[in-house]
This record gives structure tokens, C-alpha cells and sequence, in this order.
């Protein structure tokens, strides 16, 4: 039979879509169907991925579309199903990350009118009001699958809003009935009139006035967080802060997006309750692909600092509230901005007296704080710190290697001591939802089946992130990776977050806030009993170099996974 379900499929891979992360239920038959009838007559389908847990499987789309650059499926059971997703759906529509998700709904027929017509109990206790809206708030597009005959057409059309900037997931929904439909003949559209929209550039005018504001500073700085995300602009952001001698700060990043090691690196700022040298002294800021560039409460440019902001979506039209006091504002594709005014700077050569001077500033500063970073790796006696931790995994990386950060209130440690150099090899979330780093893990090695996939996670995320479906994924479907936790016993940040607001109160004082996991679950055991992984517990600091090793050597060598529960001091 030739179905809508068939139709779906086929527009799934004409769109590129090779993985199916898939949560099957009672309302998908036609889909399940439509596969096996593909299998048995040798015609392609995508791979399909089984997600016991749905915040893993979105969290492994996730994870697979950041690092190929290329959306994928996730098929989920009607509203439940749709619910379950949960926090996946905030990270990836905070993240910019592409991809479909689809939902079967409760059949709306119930004497047997057609096929697919309810045989059930749940298909009553499932069928709600509005189903789309669950998630509506979180999705670029949304809409339900009527009739097979356009199919096709909603397909290329949701994948067309989720590959276009900003990007995103967006939804679908369909009956039984209507992916049961059978069809008189295949539905055939052409693919190419459904392409993702071209990047946008900046105003012929525009790069004259950010350039003549860079000119007229004497401390200009680019702040960002995600441009690494096209890893075509890094190359030209470093070659245009490189000829105008201008400093870079990461402010909550969520990708690689400039070398670690540059000497006009300023670092990265994420929750610390202090003033950012690099941006107080700033007169003239760049602001390129950031939603949180700084927390004005904390930290902040001078209040006579030009700013200048480039990005994609520079209202950030789904934050009710946001606002940075920009001077001048683009709406813009970064990789396309920094390329035009590069080209810009062909015509246009600032005095090399002053781009030295600049240069010269930021290079001591950057050497300075590589300095003190050292000096955190050496550690204390008797206990593992989270920068001595970072380090002895640092030292067993390499070019083939991904780093996905979900380490929380180590955050920051771990981008401080990873110091990673190359677009692409370091993620986050890009959301606030934790349990990420595990599904996306395998997510991204099934993208990068060569590359070294290291997940980094506090105890709670780990947690959140349901290691016994993650693990079991990774063992079914040949995706091992290193898994590190911090574990501190408990949940580090809302202790942060307390005495931010309240520092001289009585959560200040108190011995316990409830925020406590110890003892705490066994870790590393967990991953062991669901997927074989490699399982270690290290709590003294001369275990753990060894103890990374083994982990690294059992994931290349082994094709294990391997997690190593590490022991720091308590939150």
C-alpha cells in the first residue's frame, strides 16, 4: 500500500532526514506499517533509533543536528508523548537547533468508519483539546496532518521554517485515520522549492558605521555566545578582531566560538557575582549571535560604550523581556556580516600603531589569565577539585574529539580548562533544561561516528538526563562515549542562586536546604546495569589520571562506554 505514512516517510529523506528517534504508541501503526513494508521490499527508510525515554531521544536529535548541521525526526505518542519531551523542547528551541518532531493523535472516528478507527481505551483518554498547543510556545511552526495528498508539502514546508535563521524544531501532528489514508498514487513535489532561506547581510551602509565605530575606539571588544554555531564564522571573526586588534569575550557560550588559546581571548563569563574587567573597560561593543551578553545587575559596559548588535533575531522576539541599549542594530547572518566587513577592511586600513596597541593590551591580559588558570589544575591535597578534574581529561583529547559541557555550576570550568581551539568541538545545550548531555551524546556520535564523544555533567543533570535510557541507546546502537560526573551530592545552584538574593539570611546559615543527594545514587553503576558501560567511582586525586585512561582506552580502543563517577567536595 502506498499511504500517507508512506508519503511521510519519503519527505522525511527528501529533506535529508537519515534518523527517526522514535517513542512508538498506540497511534502509530500506519507509520510502523510504512516502515516494515519499506524494509521488506528494500526500498530506504531512515535509520530508526528506539528512545525508551522522550527527553532522550529529542536530547539525541538535538545532539546530532548541532554537530552535522542537519535536522532530524523525533516521533512521539500523541499528547503524552508530547508532554514527555518536557525540557528537551525549551533547549531546543533556546538552542536554535533544528528539527521535526511528530505526534500521533487519539483516532477521531469510533465505530469503525475508517481505518485506524479507535479500538482502544486510551484513544478516549488521550484525545485533548489542543494538542499543538502544548508546545506552540517553543516551535517555529506548528500544524496537523489532514490527508495524505499534501503531505509532502506540510513536510518540506515545517522543515523550510526549522533550517531557515533563527532555527528551530518545529511540529507535526496526525490522526490514525489520516496516516492510514491510503493513496491512488505516490505523491511527488519538487524538494527544491521548500530550501531554508538564504543568510541575510548587513546594509551596504552598516559596515561603514560599525567600522568608523571601531575606529574611534580605543578599547573595542566583540561579545558572543554562540556564533561558533557556524563554523564558517569563526575564521572570520578571528581574522577580523586580528587586524583591528579587538579582544573577545564569551559570555555564556554555548559553542566553540573563538580559540582558547588566542592571545585576544578574553575569556568567558557565565553567573560570577563580580564586574568583567574585559567589558567595564570597553568603549565601543560588538555584540555578535548572544541572548545574554551580560547581566546588567552584576556586570556591564560603561555607561557611555557604544553598542552595536548583530544577530539573527536582535529583538529576541520570544523573551517577553530583553533589552541591551544598542546604538545600532542588525538583523543579520554573523558568518555574512564578518565576511563583508572584512571585505571592508580591504579598503580601509586602520593605522598599525593603534591595532599594536590594542593587540598588545589584550595579549597581557589573556597571558595573565592563563596564568592563573594553571595554577587552579594544580589542585589541592586529599581532594579533586573541578579544574584538576578538567585538566586530567584535557590531557586525553584530541582533534577527533567533541566535548558536550552540561557541567552547571561548572560551566565555566569546564571551558576555562578544556581550552578547546576548533569550531565544532564543544557544545552546550543552549538551553536551561537539564538532562541533555546524555541523549546528546548519542546523538552526536551517530553523527560523527570517527570523533570521540566526552559528555561532562553535574550529578543532578546527569540524573535528569535518564542514564538508564541513555545507556541502554548507547549500547544498542554502537554509540559509546566517556561520560564524566561531577558530583558534588547534591544540587549546587539553587545554593548560588539563594545566597545571591538572600546572602546574610537564614539560608545562608542553615546546614541543610534540601538540595542534597547523599548519600548519593551510585552513578556510574547505573549506566553498567542498563548499557555494559565501563563503571568507576573516584574519590582521591591519585586515581584519577588512570582512572581517565581506562575510561578513554574503553571507549576507542573497547567500543564500551564508559562513565566515571568523580568525587568532589560537597555542594
Amino acid at each position: 500500500m502506498y499511504t500517507a505514512s508512506t508519503a511521510f516517510l519519503e519527505a522525511l529523506m527528501e529533506a535529508g532526514v537519515t534518523h527517526l528517534f522514535v517513542n512508538f504508541g498506540s497511534d502509530h501503526p500506519g507509520l510502523i506499517e510504512a516502515i516494515a513494508e519499506a524494509r521488506a521490499e528494500g526500498r530506504p527508510v531512515p535509520r530508526v533509533i528506539t528512545c525508551p525515554n522522550e527527553m532522550a531521544g529529542m536530547s539525541a536529535a538535538q545532539g546530532f543536528a548541532q554537530v552535522s548541521g542537519q535536522a532530524q525526526a523525533v516521533i512521539v505518542h500523541v499528547e503524552c508523548g508530547t508532554q514527555a519531551l518536557a525540557g528537551a523542547v525549551h533547549n531546543a528551541a533556546r538552542g536554535r537547533v533544528p528539527m521535526l518532531i511528530f505526534a500521533g493523535a487519539s483516532p477521531f472516528t469510533q465505530e469503525g468508519e475508517m481505518r485506524g478507527s479507535r479500538n482502544e481505551f486510551i484513544q478516549w483518554i488521550q484525545d485533548v483539546h489542543d494538542q499543538r498547543g502544548i508546545v506552540r510556545g517553543y516551535m517555529k511552526y506548528d500544524n496537523e496532518v489532514r490527508t495524505g495528498r499534501n503531505v509532502k508539502q506540510l513536510v518540506h514546508r515545517a522543515m523550510q521554517f526549522a533550517g531557515s535563521e533563527p532555527r528551530g524544531p518545529v511540529y507535526l501532528m496526525g490522526a490514525r485515520e489520516v496516516m492510514e489514508e491510503e493513496l491512488a498514487e505516490p505523491v511527488t513535489i519538487d524538494p527544491g522549492q521548500w530550501g531554508a532561506l538564504a543568510p541575510a547581510a548587513l546594509p551596504e551602509a552598516a559596515v561603514g558605521t560599525i567600522l568608523d565605530a571601531v575606529a574611534n575606539a580605543e578599547r573595542p571588544l566583540v561579545v558572543t555566545s554562540y556564533v561558533g554555531r557556524n563554523r564558517e564564522a569563526v575564521p572570520e571573526l578571528v581574522r577580523f578582531c586580528e587586524r583591528l586588534g579587538i579582544g573577545v569575550l564569551e559570555s555564556v557560550p554555548n559553542a566553540m566560538n573563538f580559540p582558547h588559546d588566542h592571545p585576544l581571548y578574553r575569556g568567558n563569563q557565565w553567573n560570577e557575582p563580580r564586574q568583567n574587567a574585559a567589558l567595564a573597560e570597553a568603549d565601543c561593543v560588538i555584540i555578535i549571535d548572544s541572548d545574554v551578553p551580560w547581566i546588567p545587575t552584576i556586570s556591564k559596559p560603561a555607561g557611555d560604550a557604544t553598542i552595536i548588535h548583530l544577530d539573527v533575531d536582535p529583538l529576541k522576539e520570544a523573551m517577553p523581556l530583553w533589552y541591551i541599549g544598542a546604538r545600532h542594530a542588525f538583523r543579520t547572518d554573523a558568518a555574512t556580516a564578518l565576511a563583508q566587513l572584512n571585505a571592508g577592511l580591504d579598503a580601509w586600513q586602520p593605522a598599525a600603531e593603534i591595532v599594536d596597541r590594542r593587540s598588545r593590551h589584550h595579549a597581557a591580559a589573556s597571558a595573565a589569565r592563563r596564568e592563573g588558570l594553571v595554577a587552579l589544575e594544580a589542585g589541592v591535597p586529599d581532594t579533586i577539585t573541578p579544574e584538576f578534574a578538567t585538566a586530567c581529561v584535557r590531557r586525553h583529547i584530541d582533534a577527533d574529539t567533541i566535548v558536550l559541557n552540561e557541567g552547571i555550576t561548572n560551566y565555566p570550568v569546564i571551558f576555562n580548562h578544556m581550552r578547546m581551539t576548533e569550531p565544532g568541538s564543544i557544545f552546550t545545550s543552549g538551553g536551561g533544561s537539564l538532562g541533555w548531555n546524555g541523549g546528546a551524546a548519542i546523538g552526536a556520535k551517530l553523527a560523527a561516528p570517527d570523533k570521540t564523544i566526552v559528555a561532562m555533567t553535574g550529578d543532578g543533570s546527569y540524573m535528569f538526563s535518564v542514564p538508564s535510557s541513555v545507556h541502554w541507546m548507547a549500547a544498542k546502537y554502537g554509540t559509546p562515549f566517556v561520560q564524566i560526573v561531577y558530583n558534588n551530592r547534591g544540587w549546587k545552584a539553587p545554593r548560588f542562586s539563594a545566597m545571591g538574593v538572600h546572602p546574610d539570611g537564614y539560608a545562608s546559615r542553615a546546614d541543610d536546604l534540601d538540595i542534597g543527594f547523599d548519600p548519593p545514587p551510585k552513578y556510574a553503576d547505573i549506566a553498567a546495569a542498563a548499557g555494559g558501560a565501563h563503571a568507576r567511582r573516584v574519590e582521591r586525586p591519585d586515581e584519577l589520571e588512570a582512572a581517565v585512561a581506562e575510561a578513554f582506552d574503553m571507549v576507542r580502543n573497547q567500543g564500551r562506554s564508559a562513565v566515571l563517577d568523580v568525587w568532589l567536595a560537597s555542594a
